[in-house]
């Protein structure tokens, strides 16, 4: 069996998320969409809201599993029996960093490969944070996010 994990903070889930989570269903025969849980952070959702949202919003991916993690990417991939690490890009400076952590996730573990997905053209810009700044304003989030949990993020603010 081929599976995949795509990690994120997911703070919250964004169509750009949603959109390499669904085209990964279609590569792997699984996929575990993972999330970071990091003590250096204050997210706006709680690691268990986030796993809410995104099993929510894939529920119809019947290859798609969510689960949290902390400590090592490397780590949670060894547990799970995954070989491949798979990274959303927007932009240049995502590749730079993601590339970078390739690298490391590599040295740690030989035998992962990371997979690296450009998203589609219509979210290259998208990103959580803008999604956070646009509902802390009251902005429209239509086309943005999961229509299934659009509200749950305007309740935030």
């Amino acid at each position: 069996m081929r599976t995949a994990v795509y990690p994120g903070s997911f703070d919250p889930l964004t169509n750009g998320h949603l959109d390499i989570i669904k085209r990964s269903s279609k590569l792997f025969d699984k996929v575990i969409v993972t999330v970071l849980t990091n003590s250096a952070k204050t997210p706006l959702f709680s690691t268990e809201e986030r796993l809410e949202l995104i099993r929510r919003t894939t529920k119809h991916l019947p290859n798609v599993e969510v689960a949290a993690f902390s400590g090592l990417l490397v780590d949670f991939a060894k547990q799970n029996q995954c070989n491949v690490l798979i990274k959303g890009l927007r932009v240049v400076s995502d590749f730079e960093y993601e590339f970078q952590m390739a690298l490391a996730n590599k040295n740690q573990m030989p035998e992962v490969e990371t997979m690296f997905l450009p998203t589609a053209q219509e979210y290259m810009f998208l990103s959580s944070s803008i999604v956070k700044e646009l509902a802390r304003y009251h902005g429209d989030l239509t086309g943005l996010v999961p229509k299934e949990i659009e509200q749950d993020i305007l309740n935030k603010f």
